[in-house]
């Protein structure tokens, strides 16, 4: 299952708000700073002006966009601004990128006893991903949801999971707490990943909790230092 492509990709519109707001928070476009006329960017993102326009409107409403009538539009960074990927910590060296992924695997076991502990059941969706950004590869992932959050379904999979989770789950995630590392890279990862097999990895372990007081979330991410940096902006 490829997740960028067919119903489980987000609209073209979003993909491309997405990509400019985290373009923004990565410095790769700064405040005050004039955007290419929309004609061009159209042109840069490969969609239609009309197109283009439903996605300003969107940094419009995120406090992330002023549009002046003859003149353009300009760059306004809010620090508050909400987006699909805001707890999505991996940037290109560059800033910014658009993330997506492939699944690799989806599967409803028992927990293993490596795990640390959280939700309540002994049961959990386990989830293998390869993660890019800008479609280049720069991650694997495995996330575990603990059973009683909701049995994930693979076919309803989208390139966001918190996004699934709140569309399809009822639920959204409202804060997670990461621990960087370096971690052996795993031995089901692809062989697309960049980094070989039991190579030298950056490694995240997050805990993610959604309106109940334990997590209900448990992820590991092994990402290749050449491609990608973990970036955590405090303001």
């Amino acid at each position: 299952m490829h997740s960028k492509d067919g119903h489980t990709a987000l609209p073209i519109y979003m993909q491309i708000s997405e990509s400019l707001m985290r373009d923004i928070a990565g410095g790769r476009y700064v405040e005050g700073e004039r955007l290419p006329p929309e004609r061009s960017l159209a042109a840069t993102y490969k969609t239609t002006v009309r197109t283009l326009r439903k996605s300003l409107t969107e940094l419009e409403k995120n406090g992330m966009l002023e549009r002046i009538q003859g003149s353009g539009n300009y760059v306004r960074y809010n620090a508050d601004a909400r987006s699909i990927y805001s707890m999505f910590r991996l940037e290109l060296p560059t800033g910014g990128g658009l993330p997506s992924a492939d699944i690799l695997t989806v599967e409803y076991r028992e927990k293993p006893a490596d795990l640390p502990e959280f939700g309540a059941s002994n049961h959990a969706s386990m989830i293998r991903r390869l993660r890019y950004l800008d479609n280049i590869i720069i991650a694997v992932e495995e996330i575990w949801l603990d059973a009683d959050s909701g049995r994930v379904d693979p076919a309803q999979l989208s390139d966001s999971l918190y996004l699934y989770y709140q569309k399809k789950l009822g639920f959204w995630v409202s804060r997670a707490v990461d621990s960087v590392s370096i971690d052996p890279t795993p031995d089901w990862a692809p062989k697309e990943f960049g980094v070989p097999l039991g190579g030298i990895a950056g490694y995240i372990e997050r805990l993610s909790w959604a309106q109940d007081p334990a997590p209900v979330e448990f992820s590991r991410t092994w990402f290749d230092t050449k491609n990608a940096r973990y970036v955590q902006r405090l303001q």
